[in-house]
């Protein structure tokens, strides 16, 4: 039985084969935007911070 590959996601890996330098940008790149230090005291604050949603926001017989 055949695995499907679409043909992005085998664009892409032959892509990064071609281009292997490409990896420690795409890592850089994550690093930058996402792979942040996470700090206890900052999410334990933003979690007590937090206010209930009501249940659907533009319902005008509910505010």
């Amino acid at each position: 039985m055949a695995i499907y590959e679409s043909e992005h996601t085998k664009f892409m890996r032959e892509w990064m084969e071609k281009h292997p330098q490409e990896a420690v940008e795409q890592k850089e790149g994550r690093a930058l935007w996402w792979d942040k230090p996470q700090d206890l005291e900052t999410q334990r604050r933003n979690r007590d911070s937090r206010v209930p949603v009501k249940a659907y926001y533009y319902d005008s017989n509910n505010h």
